[in-house]
């Protein structure tokens, strides 16, 4: 009980420092909380499309998944995402998510966009896990990013390369294609104290 009051003791605050650290404290939770409210933190839980294009940049990317016959056997995390059990699922998809964040929020965004390393290996392991059947048809057999590496093989996109994204060589590639746009998280009363 001892080593309870002892934490208690340590987090609380001075007594002429409680009111102050109080009000910060629901200062900092309400400015966290509303952040993950703007930024539909909980639409990134699932694995629909349209969820990526909650970032402005994805557009030509869903424009021509959506317009491939990937679309009709595939969603974004079944390509992009682990799929071997589901803590590498979601660790991945929190570490890749928070890469995004960061360069969105600084816009360190290469154009066109490229997969890192992690990204390709996943991306290269879910080709041969969905396509196994087809590979071993044709004698392509298993080639792994190392042995990609190593010029021991080649990856899955060296010879499909506009598979399932077309060519994305830039934003402007698929200028006219309709996309899904976000809710707004404005709260109806804000909105309609701005449209006055």
């Amino acid at each position: 009980m001892s080593l309870f009051k002892n934490v208690i003791t340590f987090i609380t605050p001075p007594e002429n420092w409680r009111i102050p650290v109080l009000l910060l404290s629901g200062a900092l939770s309400g400015i966290a909380i509303y952040a993950l409210y703007v930024s539909n933190a909980v639409s990134y839980l699932s694995d629909s499309p349209a969820t990526c294009v909650n970032c402005h940049v994805m557009g030509p990317q869903y424009a021509t998944w959506f317009h491939s016959s990937h679309r009709e056997a595939a969603t974004c995390n079944d390509c992009h995402v682990p799929q071997d059990n589901i803590f590498k699922h979601y660790a991945f998809k929190a570490q890749d998510g928070l890469r995004h964040a960061y360069m969105f929020t600084v816009g360190d965004i290469p154009d066109p966009i490229i997969m890192h390393e992690a990204g390709q290996r996943t991306v290269q392991a879910n080709c041969q896990r969905c396509h196994e059947a087809t590979n071993h048809q044709v004698s392509v057999g298993y080639t792994t990013y190392e042995d990609a590496e190593k010029a021991a093989g080649k990856l899955c996109w060296d010879c499909h390369r506009d598979v399932p994204h077309g060519t994305v060589r830039s934003s402007a590639a698929v200028p006219q294609s309709i996309l899904p746009v976000p809710e707004s998280p404005m709260p109806e009363w804000l909105r309609r104290m701005t449209e006055n």
